[in-house]
């Protein structure tokens, strides 16, 4: 009778996960570089094009609400390659960490580490343990020469390195050291597509995991030109509304529909576990994500709020959307489970979302944000951050249910949200609904003190009240827009 009632409930949901049912399958995992939550038409986005991603997410499961670890490039994907909380690796932003005017900072920050350590067992050698064959095609950013990734479990590097842009920019020649140039004139996207798929015709016969980190749309915002010129003839709004940026997802999303293409006619879509995400939020002077406050570098949802996509043909699920809450963190339970990876000393942070993809729910945990350092801002008048000199400033963050709480550390503030019915984190709560508020500041202090999680309190001498007062008159008068210059802004 329960083998009967087991059976029922695989065809119900049109899943295999019994172990004995299938292979282990090949994993691809592909990260683009600052792409909003809402920088997809399947996300509503009337100007942008995404039909393959679109395509993606109606073959899987498409988390709506899927958060990145961090708000900006290299913490993010620490995270994803660790499987640990940034704590444990200590990398907690794009180096250094005291980020923005020194005068403007409160307190001094905790040092941030730029190389992810090599005693990391990555999910990269977890795979390879496990006899998969690696190649990492793309953005890094995790560490100079001796940290990369084939120093992490990778059998081919193909792009990666120190660099968290493409500092050649997005045509050929591209000075990067680990990706020969093309002919003159060549897109970055593409080139790095045609690498992807020269690994799987390779591979095709072998377990293969491919990290297709792309750079894209990460700044300099460089399309082809026929696609700005596409867009600069189409209708527009205030929050989607930039030709060139909207040229770099079309080409973006042209080259996840190739590597899509090319696993259909390699007969692999059965056999192979795709996940699609962002490494953080969008830039919100370059794509505005609203409803969303903010974008990247900041921990309300516009900067750590992404897109999530997984998709497995005949596994998962087609066209089905969650609105469970999960985090790029979970990327590394979730597979080592899928392949079977019986290392039980292995310790990660995130949980396995192997339930969900049976149809039930995870158990209630929370997710945490500790970024004990400072982003200074991109733009006074258009980031929606902390305030207008920062995307944010040292804090941690918990979410728990519907709830939110940001907790900073400069003055012990606190902004308590109900995302069910307020994702513009417009209403702090954290007077009105003091039990809450109190209940999950502690849940965030018991993480961090059981994580070792520091938290800086040293005063900064050089802090000036007076000149942080004046520079927000200027603001408010809007005779400052864009990035702050120093020299430009005389002490009184």
């Amino acid at each position: 009778m329960k083998k009967f009632i087991y059976v029922v409930l695989l065809i119900t949901f049109g899943l295999s996960f019994n172990k004995q049912t299938y292979d282990k399958p090949n994993i691809i995992l592909i990260v683009a570089d600052d792409l909003g939550w809402t920088d997809m038409s399947y996300m509503g986005s009337n100007y942008y094009e995404t039909p393959n991603i679109d395509k993606l997410s109606q073959s899987g499961i498409t988390f709506f609400n899927g958060y990145s670890s961090s708000a900006n490039c290299a913490p993010s994907r620490a995270t994803m390659m660790s499987g640990k909380y940034h704590p444990s690796h200590g990398i907690y932003t794009v180096s250094p960490s005291a980020r923005g005017l020194d005068i403007t900072r409160k307190i001094i920050p905790v040092k941030n580490t730029e190389n992810l350590d090599l005693n990391f067992f990555t999910i990269a050698e977890m795979l390879k343990s496990e006899g998969y064959k690696n190649a990492h095609v793309g953005k890094w950013h995790l560490g100079e020469k001796g940290n990369y990734p084939m120093d992490q479990g990778f059998d081919f590097n193909i792009g990666g390195w120190e660099s968290g842009g493409p500092k050649g920019g997005y045509f050929s020649p591209y000075s990067n050291p680990n990706l020969e140039n093309g002919p003159k004139g060549e897109y970055l996207t593409d080139r790095l597509t045609n690498e992807a798929i020269n690994f799987i015709e390779n591979n095709r016969e072998e377990r293969f995991f491919l990290h297709l980190a792309y750079y894209s749309v990460h700044t300099p915002i460089q399309s082809k030109r026929e696609y700005s010129n596409y867009f600069k003839n189409k209708s527009s709004d205030k929050n989607h509304n930039r030709p060139d940026y909207a040229g770099m997802i079309r080409s973006l999303d042209e080259n996840v529909g190739k590597v899509l293409t090319k696993i259909e006619e390699l007969n692999l879509s059965e056999d192979t576990l795709i996940i699609f995400t962002s490494d953080n939020g969008g830039i919100r002077s370059i794509s505005n994500q609203y409803p969303l406050k903010a974008g990247k570098g900041s921990y309300y949802e516009g900067g750590i709020r992404v897109p999530m996509i997984f998709s497995w043909k005949g596994k998962l699920e087609a066209n089905k959307k969650s609105f469970e809450r999960i985090s790029n963190i979970d990327f590394y339970p979730t597979i080592k489970k899928i392949i079977g990876h019986k290392n039980k000393n292995l310790k990660l942070d995130g949980v396995d979302l192997n339930p969900i993809f049976r149809g039930k729910k995870l158990k209630e945990r929370a997710l945490f944000f500790h970024f004990p350092v400072y982003l200074e801002a991109y733009n006074v008048q258009k980031d929606d951050g902390k305030d207008p000199l920062f995307r944010t400033r040292p804090g941690s963050v918990i979410i728990k249910g519907d709830w939110k709480l940001h907790h900073y550390f400069e003055d012990n503030e606190l902004e308590l949200y109900n995302l069910s019915d307020d994702m513009s984190e417009s209403k702090n709560l954290s007077k009105i609904n003091k039990e809450i508020t109190t209940r999950l500041y502690n849940d965030l202090d018991v993480w961090r003190t059981s994580n070792n999680a520091p938290i800086p309190s040293d005063k900064n001498p050089k802090y000036n009240q007076k000149f942080v007062d004046s520079l927000i008159v200027l603001i408010k008068e809007k005779k400052i827009s864009g990035r702050i210059n120093k020299n430009l802004l005389p002490i009184n």
